[in-house]
């Protein structure tokens, strides 16, 4: 199976936890967008283990079942349609998750996350 993992999905497989680390032997192909990759790398900018942190993403991004997905103009028609419907429904979830979710609708992937909100866009199989 494959799964778009959601930039706290990798923090936890970063920590150890167990679960996350047992979706990721399981995935036969993990996805993390741009949107992940930014925060991650934001987060390494303001902490302080940055050249570990960096040195660490980079071994798992060169692993040959990691995949980093990219926005294009067809995302941006999934980011829109997504918008609109939670702004429709009254539930807006932040900016980078909506990024996150329309790649997730774009490929047809299930997102790993331990965010709740991402619940709210009701096309998205979400995996918690």
């Amino acid at each position: 199976m494959e799964l778009l993992f959601d930039t706290n999905a990798y923090v936890e497989v970063a920590k150890g936890n167990a679960a996350a680390l047992q979706k990721l032997r399981r995935a036969s192909l993990v996805h993390l967008t741009f949107v992940s990759l930014a925060e991650l790398r934001a987060g390494f900018a303001c902490g302080s283990q940055t050249q570990r942190n960096e040195k660490n993403l980079q071994r798992f991004l060169a692993a040959k079942r990691v995949n980093v997905l990219f926005a294009d103009s067809e995302t941006s028609l999934f980011y829109a349609r997504i918008y609109a419907t939670l702004r429709q429904n009254g539930t807006p979830i932040p900016t980078n998750d909506l990024w996150i979710a329309a790649l997730a609708l774009q490929h047809g992937l299930p997102v790993y996350t331990f965010d709740r909100h991402f619940n709210k866009v009701a096309a998205i199989d979400v995996i918690q």
